[in-house]
């Protein structure tokens, strides 16, 4: 795996490369993702490892092969890695899920990681948000700026594209993973969330990966399971659909419904902009 330093030629990394400086040492908020990856390669190769910490949320809203990854990776990376417990659920705030429940799930694991970024002598906790995360409905956003919580990728404008790239050229094997999103996502809000729900989501989506189908999204509607998967992988679950119903009826859905206009994020927040503009739906 080449060293980030090697794309020294992009204004985009040397911002990113002066960001991490200035903190000197840094606790990464680390998912596993794509961006978090490529921020923890990126405070590896600019600070060296002893400076930092990856620390990946436990939690019934990821699932394990996810948390697996990371660990992974950050053992490749050679930095530091630790586990913390997350028990968003607990939350009244978070489990009767409002429009800005992230917010509260964001709010208690920031507070988390400064306390433990306190107790090793660490400057500062970074997360992974990015330039593309400046728009859309993305309430975890204030539980950030209250909490003083960095986003070096954001700082450099750096892009989901950009990142995928920049990745690609240095070995990083994040490169190309799908876009992934904690499972509370799947929920319209306003329905409670539950551990029991999330496992049932979580379930349905590994199987899903099981299929060979790698960027998917299961939304919970009650009894109802609404599949979001890209065009090009419709007739792989069409011709697999009888194991796929009798696999999500066994979980708990009374239905399993594909649905036509596809993968695509933040379905959930759609009803959102449809109040914002005063439109109605027939």
């Amino acid at each position: 795996m080449k060293a980030l330093t090697d794309l020294q030629d992009s204004e985009k990394i040397n911002r990113l490369k002066t960001n991490l400086e200035n903190y000197g040492s840094v606790l990464v908020a680390f998912s596993g993702g794509v961006d978090s990856s490529f921020l923890l390669k990126a405070a590896v190769d600019f600070l060296g490892p002893d400076q930092v910490l990856a620390v990946t949320a436990s939690s019934a809203a990821y699932p394990d092969h996810e948390r697996k990854e990371a660990r992974e990776l950050a053992d490749k990376l050679g930095v530091e890695w630790k586990e913390m417990e997350s028990s968003e659920t607990e939350n009244p705030n978070f489990r009767e899920n409002p429009t800005d429940r992230c917010y509260f799930c964001k709010k208690e694991l920031f507070e988390d990681l400064k306390a433990l970024a306190e107790r090793e002598g660490i400057n500062k906790v970074v997360d992974g948000t990015i330039q593309d995360d400046t728009e859309g409905h993305r309430p975890g956003t204030r539980a950030t700026e209250e909490l003083g919580i960095a986003s070096p990728l954001q700082e450099a404008g750096l892009t989901k594209e950009e990142i995928r790239e920049f990745s690609k050229r240095v070995g990083l094997e994040t490169w190309d993973k799908p876009s992934f999103a904690c499972l509370a996502s799947r929920f319209p809000y306003g329905e409670e969330i539950t551990e029991k729900k999330l496992d049932r989501v979580g379930r349905a989506e590994e199987f899903l990966l099981e299929l060979g189908i790698n960027q998917f999204r299961v939304r919970h509607h009650g009894d109802i399971a609404r599949i979001e998967i890209r065009g090009q992988d419709f007739d792989r679950l069409v011709n697999s659909r009888k194991q796929v119903v009798s696999h999500l009826k066994e979980l708990g859905y009374n239905y399993v419904t594909l649905d036509l206009e596809g993968y695509r994020t933040g379905s959930m927040n759609e009803p959102l902009s449809l109040e914002k503009s005063g439109s109605q739906e027939d």
